[in-house]
């Protein structure tokens, strides 16, 4: 179909709109419909259902439908809402934090290395802590990757070692000594009470005082973490959703030269 809003790629969709106040769509332009789901500790009946439009409405939002609702178990009722936002943001003044590189794929990245580095660089991976999950690690390093894009394992010009999950921060360190790692990739999908901050925290520390930090490129994923999360904790870079190992390999690909170009 060609002609109008179909034509139009995302970025001259957005010249379209008012991006000034933007609010959530739903069936009509800036109608403010917003879906939530939510647990009460309260049986199912007309009055668990009365008490979640009123819990809606203190979230400010208006017109509140319960559409669906089921006891999960004696005195626990699960709630499927709809509701409308009255409020707006100015889309335009946002500015977000993000790592800046040219994302290359698997070839590319080959080809650059060759022509900057001149060898295969030494990438070391774990899902660090106590830390148990390693979906994210293993799409990063894996070989076979994820979603279509070649792990870091099946590049030409990265050594590429996965330690896995449950790796102590002082096991890790040493496996980047005895390795002389130049990229440490550290995986936190645990995020209850803070975990993964402490423990990404107690990394750069340790690293600090075997005065290996400023030597290693240190990059930290997982579906809770941001590139400014990562920037504050003291990493170099920071992936979160829909990242994939292109974006990372290309990150430690053009921060290697750009870290020895200056230093020349």
């Amino acid at each position: 179909m060609s002609g109008g809003l179909y034509s139009m790629n995302s970025q001259e969709f957005d010249k379209t709109l008012d991006l000034t106040s933007v609010k959530p769509y739903g069936d009509t332009m800036n109608d403010g419909k917003v879906q939530l789901s939510f647990t009460l500790p309260v049986s199912a009946g007309a009055e668990a259902t009365e008490a979640a439009k009123l819990l809606i409405k203190k979230m400010g939002l208006e017109n509140p439908q319960v559409v669906f609702f089921k006891e999960l178990t004696p005195g626990f009722t699960f709630f499927n809402c709809y509701g409308s936002c009255s409020h707006s943001v100015d889309y335009s003044t946002i500015y977000v934090p993000k790592v800046e590189s040219n994302v290359m794929d698997m070839h590319q990245t080959d080809e650059y290395i060759k022509d900057n580095v001149g060898r295969p660089l030494v990438v070391i991976g774990a899902s660090t802590g106590t830390d148990a999950h390693t979906v994210g690690i293993d799409a990063i390093m894996n070989m076979k990757g994820y979603a279509g894009h070649y792990g870091l394992e099946r590049y030409e010009m990265f050594e590429a070692y996965n330690l896995g999950s449950q790796v102590l921060n002082e096991d890790f360190i040493a496996k980047a000594i005895e390795l002389k790692a130049d990229a440490l990739l550290v995986s936190q999908t645990v995020t209850q009470k803070d975990v993964h901050i402490k423990n990404m925290i107690e990394l750069v520390e340790l690293l600090e005082a075997e005065g290996l930090r400023e030597k290693v490129i240190l990059i930290c994923g997982g579906p809770r973490i941001s590139h400014e999360l990562a920037k504050e904790l003291g990493y170099d870079a920071g992936f979160g959703m829909n990242s994939y190992a292109d974006d990372v390999g290309s990150y430690i690909a053009q921060e290697f030269v750009k870290r020895n170009s200056s230093q020349k």
